[in-house]
């Protein structure tokens, strides 16, 4: 799958980039993940914590997937409202869900302080804003849950807004304690933390044929060394989906821009994202750069979306003039990349009859990396002691309310 297309970011900020070599010899292991992006390295890091034999396998080299263009805003909040989970999932289980991943990121901050690799782990507020008039009753119905449910949040009105925003906003929601971080330095620093735990990790290894025994997991890769596994996990993000199809993900297009380092910035920094559909985020960098997205298409061929790349491009660079006329944006990295979601708004756990002992990472959505760290933490739990009492929230097969 060509996943995205333009001038990435992230890979200019890693200066020693680890290297992995390619699987040259038959092996057998505990587990093998397939994938070395975000979800792969999330699992690894969970796993090497356990007397396990542990296997990574990407095809490409380590983090060149869709790591490479994850803008990585670190939110407990999705794509999919707090109060429409609610209603589709039921109040309870998607109150279990947020929390779960204001834990997450909890465990990424712990985890980012004991890696080799500084992945810039800092802690920032959310502003939410309501896109229009209309959309003031989805953010008093949202800010009314999540503080019922204790999260910290806090309401600001149209005047509020203003005071530390210079764009309009008739009603927003302002969350403390997000985060945003480099994905593929903390991606290299769970890799290389896993490592030394004793996980063995092999880049340019595209497995192919695979045989499911009751007891095992055999794949050949297409340099004809085999890899024997008790269990396997498929971390191979929005390409999971050619392992096995799952009617509940959608892949879209989307769209962001990289500024130059600019000298002034908003208030406190805050991540910022809009209740419209597609919307608008922004955050910024460790080395005070911008980020901007948007401008989603319903398109997943790859021929179309990069069509539109630099026509995209410019046009975010109009929208984001239009937040803040006063900030110089000069969009230095430009990107289009393919992006997953699902229909009912939570990240998938697939588990299948037909795939025994297999364990199928689908954490799409707009907080992927929060969503891989439950997911994985999920995955060892099952591996590791046979349950886990969340599986019900992301198993493919959960029931609506």
């Amino acid at each position: 799958m060509d996943l995205q297309s333009g001038k990435f970011y992230w890979p200019t900020t890693i200066t020693n980039k680890p290297t992995y070599p390619p699987l040259e010899e038959d092996v057998s292991c505990d587990v093998l993940i397939i994938g070395g992006g975000s979800s792969g390295a999330q699992c690894a890091y969970y796993l090497s914590q356990d007397n396990l034999n542990v296997v990574v396998v990407d095809k490409r080299e380590i983090g060149l997937g869709s790591t490479s263009t994850n803008t990585a805003l670190i939110q407990y909040s999705g794509d999919k409202m707090f109060f429409e989970l609610a209603q589709t999932f039921g109040e309870d289980r998607a109150t279990r869900h947020l929390k779960l991943c204001e834990q997450a990121i909890n465990e990424i901050e712990k985890a980012a302080k004991e890696l080799p690799l500084d992945c810039h782990f800092t802690r920032r507020d959310s502003l939410y804003f309501a896109s229009s008039l209309e959309d003031i009753e989805k953010i008093d119905r949202e800010y009314n849950l999540l503080k019922k449910h204790d999260f910290n949040v806090v309401y600001f009105d149209e005047n509020k807004v203003k005071k530390h925003y210079p764009f309009y906003a008739p009603a927003a929601i302002y969350s403390l304690n997000d985060a945003e971080l480099n994905p593929l330095a903390f991606t290299y620093g769970l890799l290389e933390k896993a490592e030394s735990n004793g996980v063995r990790v092999y880049s340019n290894t595209e497995v192919s044929k695979k045989k499911i025994a009751p007891d095992f997991v055999q794949f050949v890769t297409k340099e004809q060394k085999t890899i024997k596994a008790k269990h396997v996990i498929i971390a191979a993000g929005y390409e999971g989906l050619e392992f096995k199809k799952e009617k509940n993900a959608d892949i879209t297009s989307s769209y962001a821009i990289i500024s130059n380092p600019v000298e002034e910035f908003w208030y406190n920094r805050t991540l910022i994202w809009e209740t419209d559909r597609p919307y608008f985020y922004m955050r910024t960098t460790h080395d005070n750069r911008i980020i901007f997205g948007g401008l989603d298409e319903s398109t997943s061929f790859v021929d179309r979306r990069d069509s539109m790349l630099l026509h995209k491009r410019d046009q975010l660079v109009k929208e984001f003039n239009k937040f803040f006329p006063n900030i110089h944006f000069k969009p230095e990295f430009y990107l289009a990349a393919f992006y997953g979601g699902t229909h009912d708004g939570m990240p998938i756990l697939g588990l299948y009859d037909d795939h025994p002992n297999c364990y199928f990472l689908y954490g799409y959505g707009d907080n992927g990396t929060v969503y891989n760290m439950v997911l994985a933490k999920i995955i060892r739990d099952l591996i590791v002691q046979g349950a886990n009492p969340n599986l019900d929230l992301y198993i493919q097969t959960r029931s609506l309310r």
